[in-house]
């Protein structure tokens, strides 16, 4: 966000959302196409159709509801599976390939097979680096608070890029089998998806040629696809949906009522799952074999994980799993399996204890216990559930694909075609400000219901800055000079402070009526400035149909500017930061360290006046790499002064 004098105001590295819905009256107007059927031959071809898409850590889908049966369905090809492996493989011409073809480079090329990148989605490095382990591929120490990258040869990949390749698999799989475009949908998420992790798979969405409808969370999708809360004459039900899938784990509590889907409380982690059963098993068998890990190749490692993930499926249904591995003989029973895996499971039972706290509820206030993901298929996952509610547990649907048929009935309700379900209106455009390098930061998306509001923090880019000019846009596009101005006003009288220490809280708020608040307060000394603006103003239907199409057909574009863009302010801060240190340390340092300092900062600052994303990545990871060492003995050392002659 451009700031008074050449200052900018940089998008702080810790998001803070008040509320993910927002925003102004506004009702859906030819958006979705009636279904048209052919009903000669049962064709699933249509005019148009929204699908459902699972997205999932370990296995996505996609759904519709069958135009014919009125039944949410999973697309699958002939005696396929339904199942899409979340895995991508990038071949030697850096080509993209996704789900069971890229499964079987697990093994062969691990270092360039991505799996699990849901658990990076809207996280930084600092989220996830006591994970790293985990993954055979390069997940990137920018030594910031940045939203986390992938390397994969000179290549650089965001997680929204990566799950993009996923979901236009899904989209293409789709409109192969129904033989119609397909270019609208909705997309599950875990209900503790914060702000920028929806954003983040709105993105993924709209790089992959979809304009994502709706973010539904999983819960309400499952609660949907087992049928409860589909009539409004139901009887007030509250249910715990319990949904362990691959990489993550979450339990809500609903509360449903004619209709309404009421989310009590959530509790979950973010990194638990079958993933963890499949670690714990590899675990034991390389502390069975008196291996040392680290003298394991990627490839040895892998082959370990996916005999894991082969026994915990085995194990399900039958006593002991048994298979000869390289040189190795790999046995587990079902006790010993139940063993490892029960500490995992128990964490999961501490998250339902917590839920129900949460909600002021007992065990015995749930009326169902709703089991989604492929790990629910453990049986000692539905015991230890069964027992801990008191209650048996529902799984009657097919825990891998509840979710996706869930999404299916939702899109079905935005399509008109479901009666029983209000409408509510909503935002037709999304709502942001700018941030540094021209770049559109969205704080209530498109489709957000109304009444609404949202908040996120930012901070100062230079030392003793006074004010901040705050621009508000509403569009589509990553770029603001590519959406439509709002309003712009400045927030003044700051006190002085060092670059990065004001905590300045952006929030809009929108009423019922369409008019849109906007207050921005520095929190540390109480300043604050507020406008209303009324974003429809001015905008026919058709304008705004123009702006989604725009933002779709230009998705590609707009992600690699906003990449480029990004790479380019990351590298100008670390610059920025590697200098005053130099500055301050410089006796500090050997020759040899400032010479190849000082030359890493040069090749840095030459890749900047190139529009080449990988480069600038590439020349920040050579400067890292170099200046990392020496900054850790400097703290060290100052950490050391500082503590000499006290004792703790």
């Amino acid at each position: 966000m451009r700031i008074k004098g050449n200052i900018f105001l940089f998008f702080s590295k810790s998001l803070v959302l008040l509320n993910t819905e927002l925003y102004f009256r506004f009702l859906i107007k030819n958006i979705m196409s009636k279904i048209s059927i052919n009903i000669a031959t049962g064709s699933l071809q249509q005019a148009e159709m929204i699908v459902g898409i699972d997205l999932g850590t370990t296995n996505s889908l996609v759904s519709i509801i069958h135009p014919e049966s009125k039944q949410a369905i999973i697309l699958k090809e002939h005696d396929s599976s339904s199942l899409v492996p979340s895995i991508v493989h990038f071949d030697e011409l850096n080509n993209v390939i996704v789900g069971d073809n890229a499964k079987q480079y697990l093994e062969t090329s691990p270092q360039n097979t991505i799996f699990s990148a849901k658990r990076l989605m809207g996280k930084s490095y600092n989220d996830v680096k006591e994970s790293t382990h985990f993954f055979s591929y390069k997940v990137i120490d920018d030594n910031t608070e940045s939203l986390v990258k992938v390397q994969v040869g000179n290549t650089f990949y965001s997680p929204v890029e990566l799950s993009s390749f996923i979901l236009k698999e899904l989209k293409q799989r789709a409109e192969h089998i129904i033989k119609t475009p397909v270019t609208k949908a909705v997309i599950t998420v875990p209900a503790y998806f914060n702000d920028a992790q929806r954003q983040a798979t709105r993105d993924a969405g709209k790089l992959a040629g979809l304009d994502v409808l709706r973010i539904i969370n999983e819960p309400t999708a499952a609660s949907l696809a087992y049928g409860i809360g589909t009539s409004a004459n139901e009887k007030e039900q509250t249910i715990a949906v319990y949904d362990l899938g691959g990489g993550t784990f979450d339990v809500s509590i609903l509360k449903i009522s004619n209709g309404i889907f009421e989310v009590l409380s959530t509790n979950g982690n973010t990194f638990l799952g079958g993933d963890d059963f499949d670690r714990a098993i590899k675990d034991y068998w390389i502390k069975q074999l008196n291996i040392d890990i680290n003298s394991l190749s990627n490839e040895i490692k892998q082959g370990f994980r996916l005999r894991a993930e082969e026994a915990k499926i085995y194990l399900s249904s039958n006593e002991i799993y048994t298979t000869n591995f390289n040189e190795y003989t790999l046995s587990l029973t079902k006790k010993e399996f139940e063993n490892l895996i029960q500490p995992f499971i128990d964490k999961t039972l501490e998250c339902c204890t917590n839920a129900l706290k949460d909600a002021n509820l007992i065990t015995k206030d749930i009326d169902v216990i709703v089991m989604v993901g492929g790990s629910t298929r453990v049986s000692l996952v539905n015991k230890l559930v069964s027992d801990f509610f008191g209650k048996p547990v529902n799984n009657s649907v097919n825990p891998d694909e509840v979710v996706a048929l869930g999404a299916a009935i939702q899109a079905d309700i935005l399509a008109g075609n479901n009666k029983d379900f209000l409408l509510l209106d909503i935002t037709p455009l999304s709502l942001g400000i700018e941030t540094m390098g021209g770049l559109m930061d969205v704080l209530i998306p498109r489709n957000s219901k109304v009444p609404s509001k949202a908040a996120r923090q930012y901070t100062t880019h230079k030392d003793a800055q006074g004010s901040m000019r705050i621009s508000v846009f509403q569009g589509e596009r990553d770029l603001v000079k590519d959406n439509r101005k709002l309003a712009e006003f400045n927030l003044t009288n700051i006190p002085g402070m060092p670059a990065g220490f004001p905590k300045v809280e952006v929030s809009f708020m929108v009423d019922a009526d369409g008019i849109l608040k906007v207050k921005a307060q520095e929190l540390r000394s109480g300043v604050e400035q507020t406008i209303e603006v009324k974003p429809q103003y001015g905008l026919t239907d058709e304008e705004v149909e123009k702006m989604l199409m725009d933002s779709i057909t230009h998705a590609k574009d707009d992600i690699a500017t906003r990449a480029l863009v990004e790479a380019k302010t990351e590298g100008e801060q670390i610059l920025e930061t590697t200098e005053k240190f130099i500055t301050k340390n410089s006796s500090l340092l050997t020759q040899d360290e400032l010479m190849q300092t000082a030359q890493a900062m040069q090749a840095l600052q030459l890749a900047l006046t190139m529009d080449d994303k990988n480069l600038i990545q590439t020349k920040i990871e050579e400067l890292n790499t170099i200046s990392k060492p020496y900054a850790e003995r400097v703290m060290d050392n100052a950490v050391s002064l500082a503590m000499k002659g006290k004792t703790i």
